[in-house]
């Protein structure tokens, strides 16, 4: 029976090592399971809508969060630069005698101070560092949203482009079996059938290569999003305004409040104009007190004070420092001159194209294409009756089709010129 026991506690071992506990495995696993749910990307809302693109990649993209982090350090800057020197502790043995029966010591501390308010200047010129990094920020936010809404459109554009071609498709083969009917019944030539099949063909590799163009737009949208490339996209929602673009009054007066690139270089100007009164500030002498506890050897212990003062006589430099400042002041100002007027003109320009775009996409969207789509039924018809001849119908297929991707294009294209009028304003995309 010893014998017997002792079997079954060593099987149990043995047991027990090839087999870790619960907790183990569970552990394990977790590890396992880590990986694959920190990969998973949240679902976008379907049908997803331009706006909400825009505003997920404002929140989302890695360059909108170095900004914010930028402007976050910037904002440190004033309480830095506007403080006193720190003060100097020091400890010294003013004599100490050959013969060591006592010695002349002092522990002092040391403080300089400006005697101008060249620290309020230097507070000044960075809060202007801080509203320029602050209008950069709204920049990239801009840059990072119309980025985004461009990717919405072409990805909008090419899934447009890949329902025509099936339709085309669809309606390339009822040519086709037209065309045999005619035919087989010797009152159509063998060609016709050869001709559709060629569209056929053509419609069948369109078909392939736009698939790949989809999966390619999908990546870029997803890459605008910061989301992982192969996540999956949903239906867009691609209505796109058709409204009158606002006056160019309005528009111009919000470009001139709102652009971050005006709002930055005002900040330019304050920031040189404070450097001015810095420099000025220079001519002004620096003061230095030290106090502190002495002991000599003859009187004992005591107490010391010492009063200094800078004396600027290097007037050279200082008016060469100011003249310095004044032509970034100048700089500065003519550079904000500048960028207004190219603020005025783009803004201008967005608008005149929104009108140019919204004249094309309306006309194709009201009357060309449905015109196009009315007459491709009847000219089928005849041509199966063999009343009009192959050409006929092969010219008002390709009028259709081609109206068809203008219209994909028109759309594109007034989608983009609000997305652009959006960035040329200086306002968040919202159509």
């Amino acid at each position: 029976m010893p014998c017997a026991r002792g079997d079954t506690l060593s099987v149990r071992q043995a047991e027990r090592r090839l087999h870790p506990p619960t907790q183990v495995r569970l552990l394990l696993l977790a590890i396992t399971l880590v990986p694959l749910t920190a990969r998973t990307e949240p679902e976008l809302p379907g049908p997803l809508r331009v706006e909400q693109v825009v505003a997920l990649a404002r929140e989302h993209r890695s360059e909108v969060l170095a900004s914010r982090a930028r402007l976050r350090a910037a904002a440190q800057r004033p309480a830095i630069v506007s403080a006193l020197d720190e003060p100097v502790v020091s400890a010294s043995l003013d004599h100490l005698p050959f013969a060591l029966h006592g010695v002349d010591a002092s522990l002092t501390v040391e403080q300089t101070f400006p005697l101008s308010r060249v620290r309020g200047h230097r507070e000044r010129a960075a809060q202007a560092d801080v509203r320029r990094e602050r209008a950069n920020t709204q920049r990239v936010e801009l840059d990072v949203e119309l980025d985004a809404a461009e990717a919405f459109w072409m990805l909008a554009q090419i899934r447009a482009n890949a329902e025509i071609t099936q339709k085309q498709h669809g309606l390339a083969e009822q040519l086709v079996a037209a065309a045999l009917a005619r035919y087989s019944t010797n009152t159509g030539a063998q060609s016709d059938v050869l001709r559709a099949q060629v569209d056929v063909a053509r419609f069948d590799a369109e078909r392939r290569a736009l698939a790949a163009e989809i999966r390619g737009a999908e990546i870029m949208l997803n890459t605008s999003l910061a989301r992982d490339v192969d996540a999956s996209v949903p239906e867009l929602d691609t209505t796109v305004s058709d409204a009158a673009p606002p006056t160019p009054e309005h528009i111009e007066r919000a470009a001139r409040t709102q652009r971050p690139e005006l709002r930055a270089g005002r900040a330019e100007v304050e920031r040189a104009e404070a450097d001015v009164r810095v420099m000025r500030s220079m001519y002004a002498p620096m003061a230095m007190i030290r106090t502190g506890p002495a002991y000599t050897m003859t009187d004992g212990p005591g107490w010391m004070v010492m009063v200094g003062i800078s004396v600027p006589i290097w007037r050279g430099k200082l008016r060469a420092g100011v003249a310095e400042a004044r032509a970034m002041v100048d700089m500065t100002t003519a550079d904000l001159d500048a960028m207004r007027r190219m603020v005025d003109g783009e803004a201008r320009g967005a608008r005149e194209t929104i009108v140019a775009t919204r004249e094309r996409y309306v006309a194709l969207r009201d009357t060309i294409v449905p015109l196009a789509q009315r007459a491709i039924a009847p000219t089928l018809a005849a041509y199966a009756a063999g009343q009009v001849p192959l050409v006929s119908v092969i010219e008002m297929t390709q009028a259709l089709w081609s109206s068809e991707r203008e219209l994909v294009a028109a759309r594109y294209e007034l989608g983009m010129a609000w997305a652009r009028l959006s960035r040329a304003s200086g306002e968040e995309t919202r159509r």
